[in-house]
C-alpha cells in the first residue's frame, strides 16, 4: 500500500440458484484468485451464496440454514487470505429475514451491513421476503463471535492510515439520499455496493454514470459488484456489470453478459488530498456521530501498480474529446480579454510576435476576443523585434501569420537600443550570460508598454503556465503584460490548441503558417543563431514540457510528494525517458519551482482554464521564500 495505493476487486463467479454450498466453493475460489493478484478489498455480489433470483425459497429454512453454513466455511477457508471481503447472503435475525453484506477478514467476521431500502416494483418483489435494515448499529452473536449489524458501520482498517470502507447493498445507490452520503461525511473514502442489478435497454450507461456521479459527488472510490451468469432467467436477465470508479473517472468495468472481474488501484492518499482541498466536503470531528467503527488487520505491502497514469494530464487523448476542450479554453481565454476591453473601453491591443508557439496562441486569442467585441482587428498591434538570435523562419512566421489574420504588423529592431543599454550598464555584448538574454527580453517589454500607452491599449501577456511553473521568464520582462491570456495554459496543451486552431480556422494561409509554427523548435531566441538555424532550444535547458507538464499537475492538482510522483512517471514514461533522466528533471523542477514562486506572486491578471493554476489570485497561495527542504529530503533519498 505504498504511496497510498490499494488494489480493489469486483468480482462475480458463475453460480446455481438456491445452491448455497456450490456457490461457496465458487466464491472460495474467485476471493483467493483475487487474493492472489493482490486485491485487499473483495466484494461479491448480493445474495450471492443462494442467488438474488430464488423468490419464494427465501423464506424457507433450509436455504436460510444452508447459507449460513456456508458463509462460515468461506470464512474458514480464506482465512490465509489477506483482505477485507464483502460477500452477499440472506440473514435472519430476531424472526426477521435481512438481505446483508457479510465483512469478513482473517477468519474474523468484522459486520453485518443489511440492506436498507428494498425495491417492490414490477422486477423486484423484495419487500415479500426481507425486512428493510437500520442505520442504528446493534451487536449480534454469530458463530460465536460478537459481531456489528447496522448501516452506519465503517470498517477502518488498523494498519493503512486514512483506508475506511462502507457499504450499501443495490438499491440503496439509486434512492435520492443514498447511505453512502451519510458514510463518507462519516470519513468512508471507498464505498462497496454488493447488487443484483438485471439488465435493460440503456440501463448500463444510467448505471455508469450514476456510479461515477457518485464518486465525484462522495469524492470517494466505489465498487460496485453485480450478480450475473447463473441468476434465473426466468424472467429477467442479470449481465454482471462490475464497475470501479475513482472521483469521477472509470477505472475499471467488465464485459457484460459475463461473469467477471473489475479490478483496480485505488489511491487512498489522492482522495484525502481532494477533501482536504474541498473545504465544503463536511467530515465533523465528533466523539458520538452515530457510527461504528471496526478495525481490520491487512498486511504492509507494495501495491503491483496495474493502474494507468497518463502522461499527458492536461490533454485528452480521445481527439473529439480533446478538440471540444481546446475550444471550450479558447472560449475561456477570448471571453476572459473581452470582458477586458469592455471594462475598459479601449480598442487597441499590442502584442509581440516571436513566430513561437505562446505569441501565436495569444495572438489567436486576441483576435477572436476582438471579433467578439466587435472591434476591428485592425486594433491589434501585432509587433515583432528581432535581435541578435532571431532567424527568419520564426520573424517570418511572425509576419505572415499578423498580416493574414488582419493585424496591423509593426516591426521594431532594437538590436541598436539593446547595445546602447550594454554601453550604459558596462556590459560586454560578447559576454552571453543571463544579463546578454535578459536585456533583449526586457527591452521588449520596454517597447510594448510603451506603445500601448502611446496607442491608447493593453499589452497581451504570451507566457504560458508551464513557463511560470519554471520561472523560465525574465522578471519585469516577458513576465509582464496587462493580461495573460496564456497564463493558465500548460506546455503541452498549447501546441494542441494551436494545432485545433489550424484545423478549424477554415483559412488555408493561416493554417499553414500555423503549421509551420509547430515544427519548429521551442525557443526564447536570445542568442545568436548558428548557420542561421534556432541555437537555443529551450528544452535542452529546462528539460522536456511534457515532463514538467506531468509533474505540475500531480504535484498541485493532487498533492503528490516527489516519490510517488517519480514511481507513476517511471511507468508512464517507460520505453520514452529512463528512470535516471525523469529524477534527473524532476529534480530541476522542484529547484526551480520552489525558487521561481516570486515571479508567480506578482502576476497581471489573467483567466483560468483548469484544475491547475499559478496565479496568486487563481489558484496558487504561496510564500515566494518557502523552503524546499522537505520536498528535497525525498529528492534525496531517490537517488
Amino acid at each position: 500500500m505504498k504511496h497510498g495505493f490499494i488494489k480493489v476487486s469486483a468480482v462475480t463467479p458463475k453460480i446455481k440458484v438456491a445452491d448455497p454450498e456450490y456457490n461457496a466453493g465458487v466464491c472460495i475460489e474467485a476471493i483467493k484468485a483475487e487474493a492472489a493478484k493482490g486485491a485487499k478489498i473483495i466484494v461479491l455480489p448480493e445474495l450471492v451464496l443462494t442467488g438474488y433470483t430464488c423468490q419464494d425459497l427465501f423464506l424457507q429454512d433450509t436455504l436460510i440454514a444452508e447459507a449460513k453454513e456456508q458463509l462460515c466455511r468461506v470464512i474458514v477457508e480464506t482465512a490465509d487470505v489477506d483482505a477485507l471481503v464483502f460477500i452477499g447472503l440472506p440473514m435472519e435475525l430476531c424472526g426477521k429475514l435481512y438481505n446483508v453484506a457479510a465483512v469478513f477478514s482473517h477468519a474474523g467476521i468484522k459486520g453485518f451491513v443489511p440492506k436498507r431500502y428494498l425495491p417492490n416494483y414490477a422486477e423486484f418483489y423484495e419487500q415479500r421476503h426481507f425486512t428493510e435494515g437500520q442505520e442504528e448499529v446493534i451487536f449480534v452473536d454469530f458463530a460465536g463471535q460478537t459481531v456489528p449489524f447496522g448501516g452506519n458501520l465503517i470498517f477502518q482498517s488498523d494498519v493503512i492510515d486514512g483506508l475506511a470502507v462502507g457499504c450499501e447493498i443495490c438499491e440503496d445507490l439509486w434512492v435520492p439520499d443514498p447511505p453512502s452520503t451519510a458514510l463518507a461525511k462519516a470519513g468512508a473514502n471507498i464505498i462497496v455496493n454488493l447488487s443484483a442489478s438485471n439488465e435493460t435497454v440503456g440501463k448500463a450507461e444510467y448505471r455508469r454514470g450514476l456510479v461515477g456521479m457518485t464518486s465525484s459527488r462522495l469524492l470517494c472510490a466505489y465498487v460496485y459488484c453485480s450478480a450475473a451468469e447463473g441468476e434465473s432467467t426466468q424472467d429477467l436477465v442479470f449481465s454482471g456489470h462490475n464497475i470501479i470508479a475513482e472521483n469521477g473517472r472509470i477505472l475499471s468495468e467488465t464485459k457484460r453478459f459475463e461473469a467477471g472481474v473489475a479490478r483496480a488501484d485505488i489511491d487512498i492518499k489522492r482522495l484525502m488530498s481532494e477533501r482536504r482541498r474541498m473545504t465544503t466536503f463536511d467530515v465533523p470531528l465528533k466523539a458520538e456521530d452515530g457510527f461504528t467503527r471496526a478495525g481490520f488487520d491487512l498486511e504492509k505491502c507494495d501495491t503491483a501498480l496495474e493502474r494507468v497514469f497518463d502522461p499527458a494530464p492536461f490533454v485528452p487523448s480521445d481527439a473529439a474529446a480533446r478538440a471540444d476542450r481546446c475550444e471550450e479554453i479558447l472560449s475561456i481565454q477570448s471571453y476572459g480579454l473581452k470582458k477586458r476591453y469592455e471594462h475598459t473601453g479601449l480598442k487597441t491591443a499590442v502584442i509581440g510576435v516571436s513566430g513561437g508557439l505562446d505569441s501565436t496562441l495569444a495572438l489567436l486569442v486576441t483576435v477572436r476576443a476582438f471579433d467578439m467585441a466587435g472591434l476591428d482587428r485592425k486594433g491589434i498591434k501585432a509587433v515583432t523585434m528581432p535581435c541578435f538570435g532571431t532567424t527568419s523562419r520564426t520573424k517570418g512566421n511572425a509576419v505572415r501569420l499578423s498580416e493574414a489574420l488582419g493585424c496591423e504588423l509593426i516591426t521594431v529592431d532594437i538590436a541598436a537600443s539593446v547595445r546602447q543599454h550594454f554601453s550604459d550598464i558596462g556590459h560586454d555584448e560578447n559576454d552571453h550570460s543571463v544579463t546578454y538574454e535578459n536585456g533583449q527580453a526586457r527591452e521588449r517589454t520596454q517597447v510594448l508598454m510603451d506603445m500601448a500607452n502611446k496607442e491608447n491599449g493593453l499589452v497581451i501577456g504570451t507566457g504560458d503556465m508551464s513557463e511560470l511553473a519554471l520561472g523560465w521568464a525574465t522578471y519585469n520582462g516577458d513576465h509582464m503584460s496587462m493580461y495573460g491570456v496564456n497564463a493558465g495554459v500548460p506546455k503541452t496543451l498549447v501546441r494542441h490548441l494551436v494545432a485545433y486552431y489550424a484545423d478549424s480556422c477554415g483559412n488555408e494561409e493561416v493554417s499553414a503558417v500555423l503549421r509551420d509554427v509547430l515544427d519548429t523548435p521551442v525557443s526564447p531566441e536570445l542568442l545568436p543563431p548558428e548557420n542561421g538555424e534556432i541555437s537555443q532550444r529551450t528544452e535542452d535547458l529546462v528539460g522536456p514540457y511534457e515532463l514538467h507538464d506531468y509533474f505540475l499537475y500531480y504535484m498541485l492538482r493532487a498533492g503528490f510528494a516527489p516519490d510517488k510522483i517519480y514511481r507513476i512517471a517511471c511507468r508512464s514514461f517507460e520505453g520514452t525517458y529512463d528512470k535516471e533522466t525523469i529524477l534527473k528533471w524532476l529534480k530541476v523542477f522542484y529547484r526551480r519551482f520552489f525558487a521561481q514562486q516570486f515571479k508567480r506572486s506578482c502576476l497581471p491578471d489573467g483567466p483560468k482554464v483548469g484544475s491547475v493554476a499559478v496565479s496568486p489570485r487563481g489558484d496558487l497561495r504561496m510564500p515566494s521564500d518557502a523552503s524546499r527542504a522537505a520536498w528535497q529530503k525525498i529528492l534525496d533519498r531517490l537517488g
